[in-house]
């Protein structure tokens, strides 16, 4: 991934996004050069990133053990309008943009096919998801026979993280002026997507 300087995520900021965001596309090669990337459910568990695939989707099957594996968490992401840049007015020398944010895993990726070994993944996601509830429901709330047949279709995912990177492009490139410009512009114009972006803008901004 490329990313500039200025768009580099630290430490703290990349543990905060892998938090916050719980799907990702996992990204992988088969034998045959044939690409295949799936969303899946995660959960990043110190160097590992943790998950599961349905059993009838045949990415699977076309992952070698220890094989590289490319896992893509997206976030937020919008179109930035040069008309609402202050310097749109003084030169006129302005283009449109896109900004998001993102974190790229990059390891080897191991398929597991063991009841036992989904089941405890399966488990720590719902308890992820559930436990703000006021009733959070739990994987023992259904019948022991009826949560295995489920488990049977699915597999589990694991990549093994050798390198991370994040970026956020928050246009950190341009003046105060354009930033609080673009910032306004999302506001006032953008869906719910767009407002998030321009609360990061924000945030980046005021630093």
């Amino acid at each position: 991934m490329y990313v500039p300087k200025a768009n580099v995520m630290d430490d703290p900021d990349v543990a905060a996004f892998l938090t916050a965001h719980s799907a990702a596309h996992l990204v992988t090669v088969g034998p045959y050069g044939r690409p295949d990337s799936t969303l899946l459910p995660v959960l990043v568990d110190g160097d590992r990133v943790v998950g599961h695939l349905a059993r009838a989707n045949d990415h699977w099957t076309r992952i070698a053990p220890a094989s590289p594996a490319l896992v893509v968490v997206g976030g937020a992401d919008a179109y930035v309008s040069p008309g609402w840049y202050a310097s749109k007015a003084e030169h006129g020398r302005v283009v449109p943009t896109w900004n998001y944010s993102e974190v790229q895993l990059r390891g080897a990726v191991t398929v597991h096919d063991d009841p036992d070994w989904v089941l405890d993944v399966v488990t720590q996601l719902t308890e992820r998801h559930e436990s703000g509830r006021e009733r959070p429901w739990a994987v023992s709330d259904a019948p022991a026979k009826y949560v295995r047949g489920r488990l049977r279709a699915i597999v589990g995912i694991e990549v093994v993280v050798e390198s991370v990177e994040g970026k956020a492009k928050l246009s950190q490139n341009r003046s105060g002026a354009d930033r609080e410009g673009a910032i306004t512009g999302l506001r006032a114009e953008g869906g719910p997507m767009a407002q998030v972006v321009a609360d990061e803008m924000e945030q980046a901004l005021r630093g």
